[in-house]
């Protein structure tokens, strides 16, 4: 194998470590039972073909950190906890699949030797090997929050932003844990309303593009256009204000 990939006469003469993996998939049904929270590799079992574990788990913790502080400090129901299976299983089990894929045409009878050429000859497509690169970076992850907007359920990347007369990036305001609102609007009425609502999201006025609110694990909670705040209250409730028993809500002081 080394020869024939490397076109050199390689002879490997002793070995020093081996480790082999198993092709098993395992996954969960839920990720929380009570007070008992899975994550990672205790969720979900897979191969590691295209080393995606790693950030599966990562973002596991991620989504479940603010949600589990939330309760703690008693700023959100204990039924938060409920959405971090709805959002991070489907996820997981994507992973299993296109692992389960990887591993199907890699073995060396001839009907998956046919299916492993036909899977490289289409990756020469620039659409094709973009949706697999996104597939297993996780780039193109997004949770159904119900929401219509493409970008929402989306985990935003990174990207510089300039407010007033500062230089900065969407990530360098997330340091504290709070969430974000990006607000392009003039009048600033999508911030005013969270400003008027809850003290755990940091509002920063924008030069350009859609008013967005990011929860605390870079997942965008809600976005409108520029002057509108449809659904921004709905979004608030949801993920960062608890409501009263008349859908009114209550301010995080």
């Amino acid at each position: 194998m080394l020869r024939r990939v490397s076109g050199a006469d390689v002879r490997v003469k002793a070995l020093e470590n081996g480790s082999r993996w198993p092709d098993n998939t395992r996954l969960v049904d839920t990720y929380r039972r009570g007070r008992v929270l899975l994550a990672g590799d205790a969720a979900h079992v897979h191969s590691p073909f295209g080393g995606q574990g790693m950030s599966l788990g990562l973002v596991d913790a991620a989504n479940l950190g603010w949600k589990l502080a939330a309760v703690i400090r008693g700023e959100m129901p204990e039924s938060l906890l409920d959405t971090y299976t709805a959002e991070r299983r489907p996820v997981a089990e994507a992973v299993l699949a296109n692992t389960s894929a990887q591993a199907a045409i890699m073995r060396p009878d001839p009907q998956s030797g046919a299916m492993r050429d036909l899977v490289a000859k289409l990756l020469e497509f620039d659409d094709v090997n973009r949706f697999v690169g996104e597939m297993i970076t996780g780039l193109s992850t997004r949770y159904d929050l119900g929401a219509e907007q493409n970008d929402v359920g989306r985990l935003i990347g990174d990207r510089p932003i300039s407010h007033g007369d500062v230089e900065g990036s969407i990530y360098s305001l997330m340091q504290d844990g709070m969430g974000v609102l990006l607000d392009p609007s003039t009048e600033g009425k999508a911030s005013k309303l969270v400003a008027a609502s809850t003290h755990r999201i940091r509002c920063v006025a924008v030069d350009t593009g859609l008013s967005v609110l990011i929860r605390p694990d870079a997942c965008v909670a809600w976005a409108g256009e520029e002057n509108s705040t449809d659904g921004l209250e709905e979004a608030l409730r949801r993920w960062f204000i608890p409501a009263l028993d008349d859908g009114s809500m209550v301010r995080s002081e």
